[in-house]
């Protein structure tokens, strides 16, 4: 089996459902034969380690460890799953205090083991200020750190092509900006179904404005459904992604979705969120969406959002305050 690099990807909760699946999806890829999967965990890591063993996947090399620094070290690619689940009934931010001290002992692991490290996916919540604490606290440059945003975009897509009755990807340029969750920023002109505008269909008989806003609270909603339909947070659809991104990034070939980026400019100071966005090999830039007013409104909304969350952070003593940042990584 040809891969595309023999550089070392770690995977970072491995033991759990969303771990072990991007831990089959990178080698289904053929990104690397060289993975390690890490677990504090080590019940759930051996099964794990013993499920993808028993796929036989041609000139896999693969590791498993519960011990952080011998899975980071060497790490050219890592993938973090590795905070508290989110249960029914709970927000994202409900989980904010005890991921965001994971976060923060992430960075500084990364800046121990492995500070060349090319680029980190965060997808544990809430991943914008979870990923965040990590680039502060690891002393990579922005470009090396995303964090997944595309599901709520997906999520869009599918909701579309379902209320239309199309295939998937005859709905083009969904996009949903700002902060991973109940606070984003829905964007309708980007949209496209069968090559027709969004924003010319939205108040017609084929979409009426109140099947519209049903359709965006769904989007908002989509990770809390599944949470109630399967009993537990999803994991299929963030393995999936996130494991896209590396391979985004490894083939440098970019990646469709938005993804949870470092911004500092455009009005937006200090935050990590969805903007538009390209992976290649040098790893993530990003430039400020295009608009109608009332969905540029909305990201500054989400982007206040988020503000308050970091604000808390700061005030938890795990993130520095703001003028501090750069001492603590100078790419900030």
């Amino acid at each position: 089996m040809a891969y595309l690099t023999e550089d070392k990807i770690v995977i970072l909760g491995a033991g759990g459902a969303i771990g072990s699946n991007m831990m089959q999806a990178a080698l289904t890829l053929g990104l690397s034969p060289n993975v390690c999967g890490y677990d504090p965990f080590e019940p759930g890591l051996k099964g794990a380690a013993e499920e993808i063993y028993h796929c036989a996947f041609p000139g896999a090399r693969l590791t498993w460890t519960t011990d952080i620094a011998e899975a980071l070290t060497g790490a050219k690619y890592i993938i973090s799953s590795g905070g508290a689940p989110r249960k029914d009934g709970m927000t994202r931010e409900d989980l904010l205090k005890g991921n965001a001290q994971i976060a923060e002992q992430l960075g500084k692991d990364i800046k121990t083991y492995c500070p060349d490290l090319k680029f980190l996916v965060v997808i544990f919540n809430p991943a914008d200020i979870t990923g965040l604490v990590a680039l502060v606290h690891s002393g990579l440059h922005p470009s090396k750190v995303g964090t997944l945003a595309a599901l709520d975009s997906t999520r869009l897509q599918t909701a579309l092509a379902q209320h239309f009755g199309v295939a998937q990807d005859d709905v083009t340029g969904c996009r949903t900006y700002g902060g991973h969750g109940e606070m984003m920023a829905v964007f309708a002109s980007t949209a496209r179904v069968q090559g027709t505008p969004l924003t010319e269909l939205i108040g017609t008989d084929k979409l009426p404005q109140e099947t519209w806003d049903k359709i965006r609270g769904h989007v908002s909603q989509g990770g809390k459904a599944i949470i109630q339909l399967r009993g537990r947070s999803s994991f299929q659809s963030p393995a999936h992604q996130s494991v896209k991104m590396i391979q985004g990034v490894i083939e440098g070939q970019g990646y469709p979705w938005p993804v949870g980026g470092y911004v500092n400019g455009y009005g937006f100071e200090k935050i990590m969120m969805a903007m538009e966005t390209s992976l290649t090999a040098d790893g993530l830039s990003l430039s400020m969406p295009e608009g109608l007013p009332e969905e540029i409104e909305a990201l500054k909304a989400s982007y206040q959002h988020l503000v308050k969350l970091r604000d808390e952070v700061i005030g938890m003593g795990v993130l520095p305050p703001l003028d501090q940042w750069s001492s603590v990584n100078p790419h900030l």
